[in-house]
């Protein structure tokens, strides 16, 4: 019995902790992925395009959203339209015996100006696709060419300004941002917690009631000796109530518990009721809170009487007199009351207004 508890709740943090630290690392793999794929970069820092000739070459680079100024740009006479609504307007440059098309929004062309002398904007490249050839189908038929004439004559890429979306590139690049700061400090924290099982959370809410470190080894050793109690996740030493289960790993001393009870949850799949799971609920000085789910009756049962009887100041069973007095001695600055009056108070203050 004494090896198999030797140190036994450091070995159950690092595990712990290992298999939390599964997660975040194939979420940063996950998030490496869309970092690479997505052109946020590109979006937030578009590349500078000198000439429009090179937008092909920008394309295969994968440089999807440049800046790029222009020079006469005449309108073709036709729009782009999403939902009976205009988000574009299709002009046409020259350079070089080629024609190059770009889509502008409404703003940036007044609303379809003939002609416009000089521009700078900002748009995202894009190959052939079916509104460039509706439109090159359009433009032959003014013409008299032939759709594959006219397609020989102007570039098989355009440039499209309403598909350079800035805000929506932005929020992307905040989302990914911080999703990726996040599972790093997961990822950190998890190896810390592993190499450094005492500045884990179970051990670090042991400093509410002393020195941390002396307590942990404390409860370690009398672990290790021989516990008092044990069922399949609970464990009560001397001076300790320990959970060690899959849900998390719970510490603290037995003199600092003052209330506990049980709840019973049904579960069923559609009609059929096929268990019953009791999940143990203890509160400690601090407001310290454990629960203990999915456990059976009988184990919940000899925990709740070995406490009661360790401990004499303990309050047993859910009622609403000991919510009350569990209140009072932890004080109200957590519980919602406090809160709900708060409201109370300025929704009257508005109500006088």
């Amino acid at each position: 019995m004494q090896e198999n508890y030797q140190h036994y709740i450091t070995r159950s943090i690092k595990i712990l902790y290992l298999k939390r630290l599964i997660a975040p690392v194939l979420y940063l793999c996950f998030l490496a992925c869309l970092w690479v794929g997505l052109p946020v970069f590109s979006v937030l820092f578009p590349s500078r395009l000198e000439n429009i000739e090179d937008m092909g070459k920008m394309h295969g680079k994968k440089d999807y959203y440049v800046n790029v100024s222009l020079q006469k740009l005449h309108f073709t006479g036709y729009t782009k339209t999403r939902y009976n609504m205009t988000t574009g307007y299709f002009y046409y440059c020259k350079s070089d015996d080629t024609g190059y098309i770009v889509l502008l929004n409404p703003s940036t062309c007044e609303q379809g100006l003939p002609e416009i002398e000089r521009l700078t904007v900002h748009g995202k490249i894009l190959a052939r696709d079916a509104n460039y050839d509706a439109l090159l189908e359009s433009l032959s038929k003014d013409l008299r060419w032939t759709k594959e004439g006219i397609a020989s004559k102007v570039d098989s890429y355009y440039l499209s300004e309403p598909d350079f979306r800035y805000e929506f590139g932005m929020f992307l690049f905040l989302l990914m941002a911080g999703s990726t700061l996040y599972a790093v400090i997961a990822v950190f924290l998890n190896i810390l917690f592993i190499a450094f099982p005492e500045l884990s959370p179970p051990c670090q809410t042991l400093g509410n009631f002393g020195k941390r470190r002396e307590l942990f080894a404390r409860a370690e050793e009398e672990l290790a000796t021989l516990p008092q109690l044990a069922t399949e996740d609970m464990f009560i030493t001397e001076h300790f109530f320990i959970e060690i289960s899959r849900y998390g790993i719970a510490i603290v001393p037995i003199q600092e518990i003052i209330w506990i009870y049980k709840h019973s949850t049904l579960h069923k799949l559609f009609w059929y009721h096929f268990s019953i799971s009791y999940t143990l609920n203890i509160t400690a000085n601090k407001h310290v809170y454990i629960h203990c789910p999915k456990n059976i009756k009988s184990d919940i049962d000899g925990i709740i009487d070995y406490l009661a009887e360790a401990n004499h100041n303990i309050l047993v069973g859910f009622s609403e007199e000991n919510r009350r007095k569990i209140q009072a001695k932890q004080g109200e600055f957590f519980q919602l009351e406090k809160v709900v009056q708060l409201l109370e108070v300025v929704r009257s203050k508005f109500r006088r207004k």
